[in-house]
């Protein structure tokens, strides 16, 4: 596994770069949060730089810090995989909107196994973290993969130690498909794990997998398409085995209704072109910001993101936001107020 760990630090190194991407003359606009839009965040900042004269500088340090961080009014905004509640954005006087869309994806270090081989469902996911299936060989892993040379190891699970919006992906759809998963450990940005090992990051969890042998973990698409990691696929509510990537992220926003609500979680949806474990992933900021200027900032660098930015996400992996939710987003921007109630320009 020493190459595939090898290019995960490649990815480190490139992706730090990058979110470091420096114009000396720039106006600088700050944010934290999320590492599932990360790779499509920091592309955006570099192309964006060359345009505007603009330093983006986001710091992924998972969903559970961009919200302190905003809450704090340590950063411009804020990122987040897990919506916040629209009672809970009125209280606090911010507003979220969504930017993209993308996968958790389980992924494995199996030997003699390649990449999208694996046939799981979900049940047969939730009895893995949960612990009730132990071996790889185990027959209901067996009985989805006829043919399929499975080793006789113990199964080595993988989880996000840190507040992530992923884990609240991953954990909605293990509550959603398993009532025993619901019941027992439930969803959220940190669960109580009955098994396994921690990573921070996404690119931690990947980087375990790709140490231990007979892991499984799960990360977003873009970090598994940048790493080529070996994955499993998941059947998904048609019962159909779809490979992830944009096409299948887009077919789960099918009759989401973007108008009245950002609040979405795109888990277990009923296309059967859809991947299962879809998320959006979300940006924070405040209605009233204590500095117009650069609220100003950062709602230009979304616009031209959602705008300009297409091809750079579908490059990665990622989906787009749909038009529709565009307008939308465009609409509730007009929220956000400067000190003499004025909305702020972002065009």
């Amino acid at each position: 596994m020493f190459k595939l760990s090898s290019r995960i630090c490649s990815i480190v190194v490139a992706l730090a770069a990058s979110l470091m991407y420096v114009n000396l003359h720039a106006q600088e606009i700050t944010g934290a949060g999320a590492t599932f839009p990360a790779p499509a965040y920091s592309k955006w900042a570099e192309a964006y730089a060359r345009t505007a004269s603009v330093k983006v500088n986001y710091q992924p340090i998972g969903s559970s810090g961009g919200i302190r961080q905003i809450d704090g009014r340590t950063v411009d905004f804020g990122a987040t995989d897990a919506p916040l509640q629209d009672e809970e954005l009125r209280r606090k006087g911010q507003i979220q909107f969504p930017t993209l869309i993308g996968g958790v994806i389980p992924v494995v270090n199996l030997r003699g196994v390649q990449p999208g081989q694996l046939k799981l469902t979900g049940e047969v996911l939730a009895d893995i973290y949960l612990g009730k299936i132990a071996r790889w060989n185990d027959p209901a892993i067996a009985a989805l993969n006829p043919g399929l040379n499975l080793p006789r190891a113990n199964i080595e699970p993988i989880y996000r130690s840190d507040g992530s919006g992923t884990t609240f992906i991953f954990t909605n759809y293990l509550s959603k498909v398993s009532e025993v998963w619901k019941d027992k450990i439930g969803e959220g940005t940190s669960v109580g794990w009955p098994k396994g090992s921690g990573g921070k990051g996404n690119l931690g969890v990947a980087a375990l997998v790709g140490r231990i042998p007979n892991a499984i973990g799960y990360v977003e698409y873009a970090y598994v398409k940048q790493a080529r990691m070996n994955f499993a696929l998941v059947a998904n509510k048609a019962g159909a085995y779809v490979a992830p990537g944009t096409e299948a992220f887009r077919a789960a926003t099918e009759g989401i209704d973007w108008a009245g609500s950002f609040h979405h979680v795109l888990t277990d949806q009923a296309s059967p072109q859809s991947w299962p474990i879809t998320g959006a992933t979300f940006i924070l900021m405040y209605a009233k910001p204590q500095d117009a200027e650069k609220a100003k900032q950062v709602l230009r660098f979304f616009h031209w993101g959602l705008t300009q930015g297409e091809e750079i996400v579908t490059g990665l992996g990622y989906a787009s936001m749909p038009p529709s939710a565009v307008r939308s987003i465009e609409s509730l921007w007009a929220q956000v107020r400067d000190g003499n109630g004025q909305p702020i320009a972002f065009k």
